[in-house]
Parts: structure tokens; sequence; C-alpha cells
């Protein structure tokens, strides 16, 4: 009850900034991990932690795990694309490209939802309004990757990446939509339960990173560069796993408790927002004219999906209340 009291006393704007700041400063962590840790080593340890602080919070809220063996099947299925993909891949992304630059990556995952929807969900239509949105954003993202200039554009690879790892989150929650419909996950059971999944999967991947990468380190070795005990890295990571991706869970159920789904999810219009400022204030890092140029049509592209049809309201289905678009 204490529990319940503190959280609820906490107004869900307040929240929802914390949301947006944690999220948005994942992928500062991430270039920060990625001074010592290999991204599979990253994304493994982000997720065991994850995992670790929600089932604390789940004994703690007296929420319970699914039981049923189909719907474990197809949450092992979407967190292939919710944890082990994009955790993964965006680390990956970032030996290649700036954490400003991958935050803005991340931003593509409204328009994967679009597209995804069109194949999965039955019930999706494509609009003229979203035509529109996706042929722009395609266009944003061309804009960024500067095609037509051989000389000071991003990585064309590492920036691929972590756009497939943006829209690898819209992938996983139109599958959550598609097959769990009709399933009620409430509170913290869904990304517990997603984690402990993505936990499940990154043993195996984790293993053959380290065969493939022989001679190395063991994948549990904690020394950095030089044979040192990485401390800092792993700091940044642990911080990742366990605020980015287990306590903001828990903060993005309140802010849709408190405000809704259709609020809830504009905080991933601010999320690149953020990693851009802390890329440029805290990394140092720097975005050209055509990155700021092309990240500001994603965005309009994204909030103009993101607005309401003009037709009746339908009831959110379960898997849609508790989606989140994380970084």
């Amino acid at each position: 009850m204490v529990l319940v009291t503190s959280r609820t006393r906490i107004p869900w704007q307040a929240k929802y900034l914390a949301l947006a700041l944690i999220w948005g400063s994942s992928f500062l962590l991430m270039k920060l991990g990625l001074h010592a840790l290999a991204p599979v080593q990253i994304a493994a340890l982000r997720i065991f932690a994850g995992a670790m602080v929600l089932l604390v919070l789940l004994r703690a809220t007296g929420t319970r795990l699914p039981r049923r063996g189909r719907v474990w099947g197809h949450l092992l299925v979407s967190s292939v694309f919710l944890n082990a993909v994009p955790f993964t891949g965006f680390a990956l992304g970032e030996t290649r490209v700036s954490s400003a630059l991958a935050g803005i990556g991340n931003a593509t995952t409204p328009l994967a939802a679009v597209l995804f929807g069109l194949v999965l969900l039955p019930s999706d239509r494509l609009t003229r309004r979203k035509l529109v949105a996706v042929i722009i954003g395609f266009l944003g993202v061309v804009t960024i990757m500067q095609p037509w200039q051989a000389a000071g554009r991003p990585d064309l690879v590492g920036f691929g990446i972590v756009v497939a790892a943006g829209m690898s989150y819209g992938l996983g929650w139109t599958y959550l939509r598609r097959m769990l419909a009709d399933v009620d996950l409430g509170g913290l059971s869904q990304p517990t339960a997603l984690l402990l999944c993505g936990s499940a999967l990154m043993v195996p991947i984790t293993l053959v990173w380290w065969a493939l990468a022989q001679p190395g380190p063991a994948p549990w070795s904690l020394a950095g560069q030089g044979g040192s005990a990485a401390y800092g890295p792993i700091l940044a990571v642990l911080v990742l796993g366990v605020v980015g991706t287990g306590l903001a869970y828990m903060l993005q159920f309140d802010v849709v408790r408190g405000a809704g789904v259709t609020i809830g999810s504009t905080v991933t219009y601010l999320i690149p927002i953020v990693s851009i400022a802390l890329g440029v204030v805290v990394l140092g890092e720097h975005l050209a004219w055509p990155q700021l140029a092309g990240f500001a049509i994603v965005l309009a592209a994204a909030v103009v999906m993101g607005l309401p049809e003009r037709t009746r309201r339908v009831q959110p289905t379960p898997c849609e209340a508790e989606g989140a678009l994380t970084p």
C-alpha cells in the first residue's frame, strides 16, 4: 500500500518527462558502454538487469505472469523484435554512427508500425493521410542519408542498422496486437514476460557471438581495453538496464494509466530530441544540417500519423494499452 500511495502522489506529467529523459539518454549510455563492451554484451546485460528489476516490481505489486503456453510462445517471438534485435542493433549501429543519429533512427518506429499494420492487421486501413505521412517520412530518412553526396554523409551501414532497430519495434508491437489482442496482460505482466523471454534469447545469442569472436574474452568478462576493469562502461549499461529498461516500464504504465494510450505514445517524439541534446552537449557530437532537416521531416511525419482519425472511437486492445516504443 505504501508503494502504491507514493507512486500515485507523483503526477503523470512528471513521469512523462522522466520517461522521455530516461529513454532519450539510453543512446548516450550505450555509447559509453561501447568503450569496453561489445554490442551483444550491452544488450544482454541490459535485458538481464531490466528483467530482475521488473520481477521485483511484479512481486511488490502482486501482479502475475502469464500462464498459458500460447501466450508465452507469442511473447517469445515478439521479444525477438522488441528486445534482442533492437537492443543489439542500436548498440551495434552506434559503433559506426553517433548516439544522436541513433536516437533519430528510433523515430522511424511509428512509420514502421503503420507499414507492418497494413500487412498484419486486417482492420488497419491506409488512409490518404497515413500514405502521405509514410512518403514524407521516407523522404526524411533519405535526406538524413544524403545518397547524393559522396563525402560528409553519415555511415550508411551504421544508420541502416539503427533504422532497422527502430523499425523492429514497430514489427514487434504490431505482432502483439495481431496475436494477443484478446489477452489481458495488465500491469507489469507483459513487459516482465517480454524481458524474461528476451533473457532466454540472449543466452544462446551471446554464446554464439563469443564462439565466433574467438580468440576473445568470455562473454561475462568485466575486463575492458587493456585488461583493466571497465567499471564506467559497465555502470552505464547497468543504469541502462535498471532504470532505462526496468523502472521505465513502470513509469510508462503509470503514464498510460493516468493520461491514456494516445498521450502516452507521444513520448516517442521526445526521445530523439533528448538523444540529440545529450550527444551534442555531453559527447560533443555534431549533426550536419541534412541530418537535422531529415529528423524534422521524420518527426513531422510521425506526429501526423499519431493524430486521431475522424471516426468512431475504438477501445484499445490490452496489447495496445501496454505497448511501449522503447529505445
